[in-house]
């Protein structure tokens, strides 16, 4: 069963505020989705802990 969760993040180019949502049925995962202001690059790394707490780390693509 897919559960979801919204997080607000700020993006590493611009500092803008975004929503993201996350599948929290995938414990680990690697990503890259555009800023949905400046549309830029962001890669996501995203875990859950067996506990099912959600730790998100955002960076640019220089980083």
């Amino acid at each position: 069963m897919m559960e979801l969760a919204e997080r607000k993040v700020n993006c590493p180019y611009c500092g803008e505020v975004i929503d993201i949502l996350i599948d929290c049925s995938v414990a680990q995962q690697n990503y890259i989705e555009d800023c949905q202001v400046c549309c830029r690059p962001i890669t996501f790394d995203i875990t859950v802990d067996a506990e099912g707490e959600l730790y998100v780390l955002l960076s640019s693509e220089n980083d």
